[in-house]
């Protein structure tokens, strides 16, 4: 279906020449349930499992032992503990898009408002712009560590082309992609696995500091902030999916592909770099713990011309992650406002690629820095977006899908949809009670200074969703007394 009404000009000429070589020109509005046709529910495992089977997981768990001095069991422990936990809210999201055939940043507007949606769907502009530049950079390093004929730059630009002409054709071709990309990894991760095992099992019994409770809460607050990221962007990849399966199927194969993904991919991560220091040529790859793509290539070097070829899967897979994300880009983009709408999906896709390159080629230089900063920044907003969408729709919409419950109609309509006041309150609120609790290298809160580690994606979300929940009680109970229609 196409959007052919919001397009104008050479816009519109261009969108219905790409529309029939079966590019997807669906812009954002509601798919209707006659058009949520889709039954392979594999799908919404394997979009997720190779979208965090890969490298940037990997380096994720890494950031234990590397950033926060943790040792590896302490590292897996907490990885398994918090994804057991954080994986339920990915799960949750992926139901929307099959129930109510909504992008992300449209739904929101069942609880933000019309204009109040306008601020997560900036916000997610930029966050998902940032994850674009974080794997293209360890995607660079990863090519440039193949030889030193090579470097960072060649692997940006190659990973930013593959990503574009896989987002570029649109939600199936994702789907149909992401169901084979996660290959190449599952394969290095066990070639690995074997190559470095002596030297894994060995340094469980090197001696390691004890783990500090600052560094333990904000490795858990990285870690968090990892999964949580992706709700802004998970109903999207449902949106052509039948809704008439269960929504316990749903969450089910989302929570499947999220969890084994990202616990084997962050403890591999956390066990090979605990053990980097221990091996002078892991060392000498992960160079000073500012490279994880050298890393691998020094792990799977024994193998050989195996090693090279698995070595430059890996890289390119990683893809697997930009694709999605250049994709929901241009979704947010498009529901900032019926302006935005009218340009066509595939020019904000060219505009991501124009920013995306250079900034990685200029970010690649100090990629841990950056990575932490960006993962956490992003962790504080999406955790309060998160819980005033999980609030609104399990204590104001009766965790129902209905179309009394979300009137699909209305999506567009400023005047019918909600005012979106008390999201906009809660999330000030939550963002308030955040500052005294971040600990970044550019600021430490003063609760963050006492050692409690950083807690703002958790305080954030507990004071997102009690906050919106009172202030939308709030609301209702007002209209009620001046005799006003409650919103939608």
């Amino acid at each position: 279906m196409e959007d052919s009404r919001y397009h104008i000009g050479f816009f519109k000429r261009t969108t219905q020449l790409l529309s029939r070589y079966g590019i997807e020109t669906h812009g954002i509005m509601p798919v209707p349930a006659e058009e949520r046709l889709e039954t392979r529910w594999y799908q919404l495992f394997f979009i997720w499992f190779s979208s965090c089977m890969n490298i940037l997981t990997f380096s994720t768990g890494a950031a234990g032992p590397a950033f926060f001095s943790l040792g590896v069991c302490d590292s897996i422990v907490i990885i398994v503990i918090v994804n057991l936990v954080c994986c339920l809210l990915p799960g949750f999201f992926a139901v929307f898009g099959p129930k109510l055939g909504l992008r992300a940043m449209i739904q929101a507007r069942y609880s933000w408002g019309y204009f109040g949606a306008i601020i997560p769907a900036v916000l997610n502009i930029f966050s998902s712009e940032g994850f674009l530049i974080l794997n293209c950079i360890i995607g660079g390093q990863t090519i440039a560590s193949l030889s030193s004929q090579l470097n960072d730059t060649l692997g940006i630009v190659i990973l930013g082309i593959i990503s574009l002409v896989v987002a570029f054709c649109g939600y199936r071709i994702i789907h149909w992609y992401e169901s084979v990309a996660w290959i190449p990894n599952v394969i290095a991760f066990i070639v690995m696995l074997a190559v470095g095992y002596p030297q894994l099992r060995e340094n469980l019994s090197a001696p390691v500091p004890s783990a500090t409770p600052a560094n333990v809460v904000s490795f858990a607050s990285i870690l968090a902030s990892n999964m949580i990221s992706w709700c802004p962007m998970i109903p999207d990849y449902g949106v052509y999916h039948s809704p008439e399966v269960s929504s316990a199927r749903i969450f089910i194969y989302t929570y499947l592909g999220f969890f084994v993904s990202n616990v084997t991919g962050q403890a591999l991560g956390a066990a090979f770099a605990a053990a980097a220091p221990s091996v002078p040529a892991w060392n000498a790859g992960f160079d000073d713990r500012s490279s994880v793509g050298g890393l691998l290539h020094s792990i799977l070097l024994p193998t050989g011309a195996l090693g090279e070829i698995l070595t430059a899967l890996v890289a390119l897979s990683i893809s697997s992650a930009c694709a999605p994300t250049i994709y929901t880009f241009s979704n947010s983009f498009m529901a900032i406002s019926t302006w935005f709408a009218a340009v066509p999906r595939w020019v904000y896709m060219l505009l991501s690629e124009g920013i995306l390159i250079p900034v990685a080629i200029v970010g690649a230089k100090k990629f841990y820095a950056t990575f932490v900063d960006i993962l956490n920044i992003d962790g504080y907003w999406t955790s309060a977006f998160s819980a005033i969408i999980l609030t609104e729709h399990m204590l104001f919409r009766r965790a129902l899908f209905t179309e009394d419950q979300y009137p699909i109609m209305t999506w567009a309509s400023y005047a019918l949809l909600p005012s979106g006041i008390p999201a906009v309150v809660a999330f000030v609120c939550a963002c308030g009670a955040v500052v005294p609790f971040m600990s970044q290298a550019w600021y430490v809160g003063p609760v963050a200074r006492q050692g409690s580690g950083d807690v703002g994606v958790f305080v954030g979300f507990v004071v997102g969703a009690i906050t919106y929940a009172l202030a939308r009680s709030f609301e209702k109970i007002l209209y009620k007394k001046v005799g006003r229609a409650d919103a939608y």
